[in-house]
């Protein structure tokens, strides 16, 4: 089968953001060749909208996140034009086919080798079709009523990926940046036929 993409993100905050930034810079590589890769960007309810970072490893003190935000889809756009931003779209539902899936937003429909569900961890949660996987936040104040997908080490269930506070961590910018990137990292894995893969750019001598 033919899919519209091979990897689809589905988040536009720090873990979704890293999530692609990592998976665009493996499609230079022989096992990312031809490889599609998309995210979407509904970024309106991501809690960067009001953070500040002063605790950040290599962010400059007092950086915004809606700084973050611009400068994330910039940066994707400019190093790695190839991965297709889709903008202005929320998901509604995600439906599970014979292979891959079925990702549809308020705007159009798309298929995906494997889907990447890298939004918000607040009991807002809306997206059909992922139901039975919700359970309360294992790392929250109960209080608070936060919700995480059921996962093992990111894997919600074959070729389907959860990344930052909706996998289970704490909403902390590194933690969901890091967890974003070792999603792309085993998707990377599986393109390479299982041999375990990372992505680094190194200083010419």
């Amino acid at each position: 089968m033919e899919f519209d993409f091979d990897a689809l993100i589905v988040g536009g905050g720090a873990a979704g953001m890293s999530c692609a930034l990592v998976l665009g810079s493996g499609l230079s590589k022989p096992f990312g060749s031809g490889k599609k890769v998309g995210i979407i960007l509904h970024q309106k309810a991501s809690h960067l909208q009001s953070a500040l970072f002063n605790n950040v490893l290599g962010v400059a003190p007092g950086t915004s996140g809606q700084e973050i935000l611009a400068s994330g889809s910039k940066q994707l756009s400019e190093l790695y034009p190839e991965v297709e931003q889709l903008k202005k779209e929320k998901v509604s539902e995600i439906k599970f086919l014979e292979q891959g899936f079925l990702v549809v937003t308020n705007k159009n429909q798309y298929t995906a080798a494997s889907v990447v569900i890298a939004v918000g961890y607040t009991n807002f949660f809306r997206i059909k079709g992922l139901e039975n996987y919700v359970i309360p936040h294992q790392k929250t104040k109960a209080s608070k009523n936060r919700i995480q997908l059921k996962n093992e080490d990111h894997l919600v269930a074959k070729d389907l990926y959860v990344a930052g506070t909706l996998a289970g961590h704490r909403s902390q910018f590194s933690i969901a940046c890091g967890s974003g990137a070792a999603v792309a990292t085993d998707i990377l894995t599986a393109w390479n036929a299982g041999e375990h893969t990372k992505v680094h750019d190194k200083l010419k001598e």
